[in-house]
Order: C-alpha cells, then sequence, then structure tokens
C-alpha cells in the first residue's frame, strides 16, 4: 500500500518550528529530509525515523519497525506524537547533528 499525499502533507505540516522538511517521492512512499539530511520516512502512511540513540532517549518506549521487506528497522512515530509538534522539532534537533549529509535534498 502506498502512503497518500494527504498524510505526507499532514506529516510535514506537523513539522513547523525552526527546520524546514521536505520530501521525495519513491515508489509510493516518501523520504523526508531536513537540512539535506534524510532522517526518516512515510512508508504505508506511518512515520518512522532513523533508529538513533538520541530517538531511543527522547521517545524510549518508540518500537521498531520495518518500512519494507529487506530493510533497516526505524523507529516508529505513533499519531498522539505526531500531533506533538514540539516533540517533533526536538527529536529534529536531537537527530540532525548525527546524520550525514545527503546528495538529494528533497522537494
Amino acid at each position: 500500500m502506498a502512503s497518500s499525499q494527504k498524510f505526507r502533507d499532514y506529516v510535514v505540516n506537523q513539522f513547523s518550528g525552526e527546520f524546514s522538511v521536505t520530501t521525495r517521492k519513491m515508489m509510493g512512499e516518501y523520504i523526508l529530509y531536513s537540512q539535506r539530511k534524510i532522517f526518516g520516512g512515510i512508508y504505508d502512511d506511518r512515520l518512522l525515523v532513523k533508529d538513533l540513540p538520541e530517538v531511543r532517549y527522547l521517545f524510549p518506549q518508540g518500537r521498531l519497525e520495518l518500512p519494507y521487506e529487506g530493510a533497516k528497522p526505524m523507529v516508529y512515530i505513533p499519531e498522539e506524537k505526531i500531533q506533538n509538534t514540539d516533540f517533533l522539532n526536538q527529536l529534529l534537533k536531537e537527530m540532525l547533528p548525527k546524520l550525514p549529509a545527503s546528495k538529494s535534498s528533497g522537494k
């Protein structure tokens, strides 16, 4: 099942703090970028972020899920956390310094 544009728009709009979030559509799903860094994606209308110690510190109860078969597990961000813009922006603030720059910045 591909992710919907509506869910993508909702998630991107929730990141409304100091960090701009862009996406790149790939095989019906969306890769999430901020500051030219990939930090997660939207897969089957689920927000998943990279499994970093900073994510585990901010969201220790987060569970790992596969974005697709054969991929590395990522941390699933549930709806109640997506609604919390302060949480999402803090998550990015902690994650971004630990991530390498991407060759593509998303759109």
